[in-house]
């Protein structure tokens, strides 16, 4: 069935060799694209620095909680001390003002949390989603029109609002990061859902899933073994545009104050705390920005990446870097210009014409 090796006949020989596999065809697409390959530079640098983080500040020497109050000026408000936010060989991007907690550190274990929590509701909303997606398209009408409903009321709630309104209620005791993951991921989980339930449609009409469905498999099964290949695409293209969206609202949360909470660090809550310093103490504001922007935009790039290169009809948003350009169209306005047909075109009329002239002189 789908599992059955694709080949491909080389031309002029008659022969016949196997097919580039899909997960070639992927990666060979997705080098193609250098803003692509950069963006996925900066996201494994930046899941790197998150995941090594207790290695980078014990080779500072430092802490994301530890605070230091005589490296702030008290007199001027607790500004840090020295130039840069007091830059130097035991705090390489400074100290926080007012605190004098390390800046390198709360940035990098910042990192985890913002990542972290991105990622785990990311899957979240894709197990929930699919669920439901496939399970509406597989369904009875019933089923189908129920779960279709459910999702329509989840894609309608507004993701803001309700998450303030639950992490509002929740008990303080309850882990921040843990709740504001769950929060996103069982709020925004409608549109993948909605994406599935189409896709999932359009396959159940191929030759392969009624093959399937004949040789006596379960709906499960065919869902399983036949089906959910097929969503892979679509699913990892969407997935890779969730979490730059799903950093954005855990930041959106942090900053205003019912995210992630002290002293566990945060960019959003960084950016909080920030809101007031940025004449004083300027570097407290940009560090935590300028790493939401560089997360934000590199992962928003390598989506739009795997997109193009898991779907090479569609054409990219961004073509900085492509190095290919298409030039199909150019030639065939070249041909329809000139009154010239295409090469296939006329072999085709050749072939068909010399078979019609041996099926009339076989009937003779």
């Amino acid at each position: 069935m789908s599992e059955a090796l694709a080949v491909v006949e080389t031309a002029g020989t008659g022969t016949s060799v196997p097919a580039v596999s899909g997960a070639r065809q992927f990666w060979r697409r997705l080098r193609a694209q250098r803003a692509a390959l950069v963006a996925a530079a900066v996201v494994a640098l930046l899941v790197l620095v998150a995941l090594a983080a207790p290695l980078l500040t014990a080779l500072e020497g430092q802490d994301p909680t530890t605070y230091h109050p005589t490296l702030i000026d008290s007199a001027r408000g607790g500004v840090p001390i020295g130039s840069f936010g007091g830059v130097g060989a035991d705090h390489w991007l400074g100290v926080e003002p007012q605190t004098g907690r390390d800046m390198f550190a709360r940035l990098v274990y910042g990192a985890r949390v913002s990542l972290g929590v991105a990622l785990a509701a990311t899957v979240v909303q894709i197990a929930i989603g699919v669920t439901v997606g496939v399970a509406a398209a597989l369904g009875n009408r019933w089923v189908d029109q129920l779960l279709s409903r459910a999702t329509d009321i989840i894609v309608s709630m507004p993701l803001m609002i309700m998450s303030l309104a639950l992490l509002a209620i929740v008990p303080s005791s309850f882990p921040r990061p843990v709740l504001v993951t769950l929060v996103i991921g069982l709020i925004a989980w409608g549109s993948i859902a909605k994406i599935v339930r189409a896709q999932t449609l359009s396959l159940k009409g191929l030759d392969y899933v009624s093959a399937a469905r004949l040789s006596g498999w379960g709906t499960w099964r065919i869902a399983r073994r036949e089906l959910l290949p097929g969503l892979a695409a679509p699913v990892i293209t969407y997935a890779a545009l969730l979490v730059p969206a799903n950093i954005s609202v855990e930041a959106a949360l942090s900053f205003l104050g019912v995210g992630v909470k002290p002293p566990t660090p945060s960019w959003g809550q960084m950016l909080t705390a920030a809101d007031v310093w940025y004449q004083a103490a300027p570097q407290y504001l940009l560090l935590p920005a300028g790493a939401l922007f560089v997360t934000v935009l590199a992962l928003t790039v390598l989506g739009d990446g795997v997109r193009t290169a898991l779907d090479p009809r569609a054409a990219s948003r961004l073509r900085v870097g492509t190095g290919r350009k298409d030039t199909t169209g150019t030639e065939n306005a070249n041909e329809n210009a000139t009154g010239k047909a295409p090469e296939n075109a006329a072999d085709g009329a050749t072939r068909g014409a010399a078979g019609s002239a041996n099926e009339k002189e076989a009937s003779a």
